[in-house]
């Protein structure tokens, strides 16, 4: 991970001296004042913030350098953690970074893919500001954002989208997301999904499963059982995403996230691209 970081790492800022001082840098490469702490040491504060939650002010105790430099360092790396993706099973150094790539990679493969949101408790917005409402979620009666996570059979993360406020509806939220062009280019792709998007299921139902709705009242008790089975057997397949899900929260930051709401996004990515890491490669 160093390795595949430093470079990029590097030329941000690079980037950022350039567009400081007006031009090209008139000394050598290597001169001037060194980074403190070091690009390795930045990572791992990073890894350590994102696992465990530690305040800033800790993290500058242990490595010896100024708060400010630590907050910096990790609004630096987390943003390249999050541009990362997703790992593929078995493909080292390909990853996945859109929905659309999703998509090809399971239907290439023949997977079947899982989806499923998570819902984070968050900051309530200040009051007088507009759109307070918008992240309180029905469900959680409280303030959170939503994530969408896709996983495969295996339960190993493949893709986590960008965060919505906890209001948005679980369907309103996947569709933003542009499944429904997806479904569209790969016709051979099936996703399972769970009772909160049954409208997906009506729109693209040869490959949006979802699980058999009620029956008449009047049915006979057989046909009751058939549902009940036909559940059981859709939710069986479906756990291995509530899995990824339980991944993901082992990360004391997607717990309760009680810092800016608008950098939740960047956290969250990072965290499923580290997650998949570690997925993969069982």
């Amino acid at each position: 991970m160093v390795e595949e970081l430093a470079g990029p790492w590097q030329d941000a800022v690079e980037g950022r001296r350039h567009e400081a001082r007006g031009g090209a840098r008139k000394r050598e490469a290597g001169a001037g004042a060194r980074h403190r702490p070091v690009f390795t040491d930045r990572l791992v504060t990073t890894l350590i913030h994102l696992r465990h939650d530690l305040p800033h002010s800790v993290l500058a105790l242990l490595f010896g350098v100024d708060r400010s430099t630590i907050t910096r360092a990790i609004r630096q790396i987390r943003v390249l953690l999050a541009e990362r993706g997703c790992a593929v099973p078995g493909r080292p150094g390909l990853r996945l970074r859109t929905l659309a790539d999703v998509f090809a990679y399971a239907q290439t493969e023949g997977i079947e893919l899982r989806l499923d949101a998570t819902e984070i408790q968050v900051r309530h917005p200040l009051a007088g500001r507009g759109g307070r409402r918008a992240f309180v979620s029905g469900k959680k009666k409280q303030n959170t954002m939503k994530a969408t996570v896709i996983a495969d059979h295996q339960g190993r993360t493949l893709r986590t989208d960008a965060l919505r406020p906890g209001r948005m509806h679980d369907a309103t939220a996947t569709r933003n997301e542009g499944i429904g062009t997806c479904f569209q280019h790969f016709p051979d792709v099936e996703v399972l999904l769970d009772d909160g998007r049954l409208g997906l299921g009506r729109d693209h139902p040869d490959q949006a499963i979802t699980p058999p709705g009620k029956p008449n009242k009047i049915a006979l008790p057989h046909v009751h059982a058939a549902r009940e089975e036909a559940r059981h057997r859709h939710s069986s397949k479906r756990i291995t995403v509530e899995h990824a899900l339980a991944d993901h929260k082992r990360w004391k930051q997607l717990t309760r996230w009680p810092h800016r709401r608008e950098t939740l996004p960047d956290a969250h990515r990072a965290i499923a691209g580290l997650v998949s890491d570690r997925t993969a490669n069982t």
